[in-house]
């Protein structure tokens, strides 16, 4: 599980949102074949062919002039009040740009302030579900909602009580994908996700702090038994850092699943594994090149070159605005098979595959179906 990188409370409107992000074509996709036990990939003849290069500027392009539009909505009297009460300036400014606070502007910003003079409780790991209801999941559902315009398939195969294993490929260069999958499950079933986070997580300034509050630990398998032991959704990414700054080119081809250490946790707490299937993370940040002297230079597993960044500098960090597609497939059961199967190398070595196999078919299956990367 080291080199897995893994990331409950009620919510308002959880229907209207699932409704909003749900598709109207019809029920959830099938994989185009049965999930076999084996490690190979279809060729990459099954890849839809690249966009130019000259269609993602231009898409990138037109959202950034109705960004821009946004901004000039905001009220002058807003930016005036910025040096008498800059917090409160900040939050309707958010407001006004879309985010949807949980509680009205005056409760938010009383929250935050609140929250820094450091009054609030977490759990056991460092979550604090208030701030990530309050504060983290709005700031983020509004990327999730028109930004990446996220399609939801197969939401009923979320379990509304009790633990289970979601586990997804990984991929965008940053990983994004863990937040907006977080994101989608509490607006589906009220739920947090407690992902388990690679090292570097913990290693980096101020993200350690935010991945702690959010709900993510690291990725071992003490703090996976522990998570899925006490009713909890956990989520994991097998692929790691392999699967979140692999090349362009190598797009929707999983990586090497780890040892089966998610399995081998599964089975111990006897909780369903659901295999997830995230289409649209691979083009947020098309991955040219990983400029390994450099990263071994600053600590990082790879540099990641791109075709924005680090030519635009901080606007090279923009994610491009791709189309997602988040299908939750059918629960594999693993409490037939009793906690001892753990142990067994076969048996975690055939779940292991078949749930890997599950996903990349799902992969190629939705690749098929969607329209463009960005529409």
């Amino acid at each position: 599980m080291a080199e897995a990188e893994i990331i409950q409370f009620g919510s308002r409107d959880q229907g209207d949102r699932a409704r909003r992000r749900t598709g109207r074509a019809g029920p959830a996709a099938e994989p185009e074949s049965e999930p076999t036990v084996g490690d190979t990939d279809p060729g990459s003849e099954d890849i839809p062919p690249t966009p130019a290069l000259g269609a993602l500027f231009g898409e990138l392009g037109r959202l950034a002039s109705r960004s821009l539009r946004s901004l000039r909505s905001v009220p002058v009297t807003q930016l005036g009040g910025f040096g008498a009460d800059p917090l409160h300036t900040l939050a309707s400014w958010a407001q006004t740009l879309g985010v949807d606070w949980e509680d009205s502007l005056d409760e938010t910003v009383a929250f935050i302030r609140q929250r820094l003079g450091g009054d609030y409780a977490v759990d056991e790991f460092g979550f604090d579900p208030e701030f990530t209801t309050k504060i983290f999941l709005p700031l983020l559902r509004r990327l999730a909602d028109s930004w990446f315009r996220v399609e939801v398939r197969g939401a009923e195969n979320l379990p509304a009580d009790g633990s289970a294993l979601l586990v997804s490929n990984h991929a965008g260069t940053l990983p994004i994908d863990g937040m907006i999958l977080h994101t989608v499950v509490y607006d589906e079933i009220g739920r947090h996700v407690r992902m388990l986070g690679a090292d570097l997580i913990f290693k980096t300034p101020y993200s350690h702090d935010l991945a702690r509050k959010t709900g993510t630990t690291l990725a071992c398998q003490e703090d996976a038994e522990r998570l899925l032991a006490s009713n909890e959704l956990v989520a994991v990414f097998p692929e790691g850092f392999k699967g979140l700054g692999k090349p362009y080119a190598d797009r929707y081809k999983l990586q090497r699943f780890g040892r089966g250490g998610f399995v081998s946790a599964a089975l111990r707490a006897q909780v369903p594994i659901i295999p997830t299937a995230i289409v649209g993370s691979e083009e947020i940040f098309p991955l040219i090149a990983r400029a390994p002297a450099l990263a071994r230079m600053l600590g990082l597993p790879y540099f990641p070159i791109t075709p924005l960044f680090p030519w635009f500098g901080p606007l090279g960090m923009i994610p491009l605005p791709s189309k997602w597609i988040i299908q939750f497939g059918e629960a594999i059961a693993t409490d037939e098979l009793g906690a001892g199967a753990a142990d067994d190398p076969m048996i975690v070595f055939n779940i292991t595959d078949q749930v890997r196999e599950t996903i990349q078919q799902t992969l190629y299956a939705l690749l098929m179906q969607r329209r463009s990367a960005f529409f």
